[in-house]
């Protein structure tokens, strides 16, 4: 017993004397997350119980009060549906999209490296840039889509798709998602080069068409990547914000208002920070209770 007892008590010791190192490696970096994350998020929520302009030094406590009000505030509606339609649309489209790309790009196809670089290109250009790019794109006068349309005899189609509340969200989903192909195409294409390539023979030995290996060796290989880039684009979704905000500053009306934006506005130009954090402090739990669930199922499978 005496023999056994000796190391425990070193190892003990030696385990205990490495996690006080590493909780002082960690220190800094804690620091610097509770001062720039953690206090900012308990101030907006503690803010979002107040009626705080954002300028004066006093304010009142009022509950709940911004929280009720949102259901009753037309704008927060038409934010509440627009995000919603956005979340859908530039969820599906970029991530199929992305998908048949990597099939494509993962196969006997000339000119790979320059395909993916023209491909995953406006996922890493600045936004304001794309807004810019897609703003002149679309302008009633001299961008390049109507004069596309007046080119081929299609006058009547050429409009201001930023310019009306029938066509300015639409437009600026078509950016979005042009912008955000890339992403999924560069996750999909590393997975499905994870997959052995002996399946796929051994598939085509057995008579399996190409669609059936697609379905029953592609779509299973990319579980993990499906995980990631459908979490990753859900949460990217409901915090949309600059794209919206350069290209029709949530116009015209409201008709490209989300809360994002919505937020922005009372807090930086209504002078109602109380009541923008509360839209903020809403956002944060949205996009948190659509994560959990990615969280979830990777706990599950690498537990």
């Amino acid at each position: 017993m005496a023999v056994l007892t000796a190391p425990r008590k070193a190892t003990r010791k030696k385990t205990r004397h490495g996690g006080l190192v590493a909780w002082g490696f960690a220190l800094p970096a804690l620091l610097v997350y509770a001062g720039f994350l953690v206090y900012p998020a308990l101030s907006s929520l503690w803010f979002s119980f107040t009626d705080w302009d954002g300028l004066s030094a006093g304010y009142n406590v009022v509950g709940l009060d911004n929280y009720t009000a949102l259901p009753s505030d037309p704008v927060v509606r038409q934010a509440a549906l627009n995000n919603l339609i956005w979340a859908v649309v530039t969820v599906v489209a970029p991530v199929v999209l992305g998908l048949v790309l990597a099939v494509i790009l993962n196969g006997k196809v000339r000119g790979k490296p320059v395909l993916r670089l023209i491909f995953y290109t406006p996922a890493v250009l600045p936004l304001v840039s794309v807004a810019s790019i897609w703003g002149w794109l679309y302008n009633p006068e001299y961008g390049a889509i109507n004069a596309a349309l007046r080119a081929v005899g299609l006058d009547g189609l050429a409009q201001p798709w930023l310019g009306q509340d029938s066509t300015a969200l639409g437009a600026t989903m078509v950016a979005a998602i042009w912008l955000r192909v890339g992403f999924p195409m560069l996750l999909y294409l590393a997975a499905l080069q994870g997959i052995s390539a002996d399946l796929y023979e051994a598939a085509t030995v057995d008579g399996a068409t190409r669609w059936q290996q697609f379905w029953h060796i592609t779509m299973p290989g990319l579980k993990p990547a499906h995980y990631v880039v459908i979490a990753l684009s859900v949460i990217d979704s409901f915090k949309v914000f600059d794209l919206i905000y350069a290209m029709t500053y949530g116009g015209p009306g409201t008709a490209t208002q989300v809360m994002g934006t919505w937020m922005y506005f009372n807090v930086f130009q209504y002078n109602q920070a109380g009541y923008g954090t509360a839209i903020a402090v809403v956002i944060t739990v949205v996009a948190i209770a659509v994560s959990i669930p990615y969280v979830r199922s990777q706990t599950k499978e690498h537990a």
